[in-house]
């Protein structure tokens, strides 16, 4: 796994942030329950939130990365906050966890760019 995050670091982590939260995406439609639903958000977002620390931790990644990855950790908070309805945020309903989490998908995209 680190070999894979530290990679993610030098790649700026946009191509595994996408794959991971596309993967999330589809875990969540896959599910009927709205509350599992949530927790796989919740959970999916720490873990990358998490991994981005470990590997921002680590002397090999350079200033540019650490920045690339600070911006990372920035979006994740929010999408959790969002999520949650704290920080200002309004929670997202149930019935518009699908949605959202293909929005969370669509956001890495474009940040991307």
């Amino acid at each position: 796994m680190m070999c894979v995050l530290v990679q993610v670091a030098y790649a700026g982590g946009r191509e595994d942030l996408k794959k991971h939260f596309s993967d999330t995406a589809g875990k969540v439609k896959a599910t009927s329950e709205p509350a599992q639903k949530r927790d796989i958000l919740s959970k999916s977002l720490q873990t990358m939130s998490n991994d981005l620390d470990k590997v921002q931790s680590s002397p090999l990644v350079s200033k540019e990365n650490r920045a690339s990855m600070d911006r990372c950790k920035a979006d994740i908070c929010q999408i959790q906050d969002e999520l949650a309805g704290i920080n200002g945020y309004e929670c997202v309903p149930d019935a518009q966890l699908n949605a959202y989490s293909d929005y969370v998908v669509q956001d890495v995209e474009r940040a991307d760019k």
